[in-house]
């Protein structure tokens, strides 16, 4: 790789409620945590493999700023 082009690659832990994923990211983060003995980026997301409707099967609406609301309040209008 060329030097000075790239960004930083460094250890990162993401979160998702209860579960964590152990990689590396470009991410960065004010929180940081000491895993086996290596400073980690912390970055919490919303949804995970662990979580996600694909893989488990289970429908989570993640609701952003009412959304979901605004969404059904337009729908039950038409009807």
């Amino acid at each position: 790789m060329k030097p000075e082009i790239h960004p930083n690659y460094t250890p990162a832990v993401f979160v998702d409620g209860t579960h964590e994923i152990i990689t590396r990211s470009t991410l960065q983060s004010a929180e940081k945590r000491t895993i086996n003995g290596v400073e980690h980026n912390v970055i919490h997301v919303d949804i995970s493999s662990y979580t996600h409707p694909f893989y488990t099967g289970k429908q989570r609406i993640v609701d952003t700023a009412g959304r979901v609301e605004r969404f059904k309040q337009r729908y039950a209008k038409k009807k």
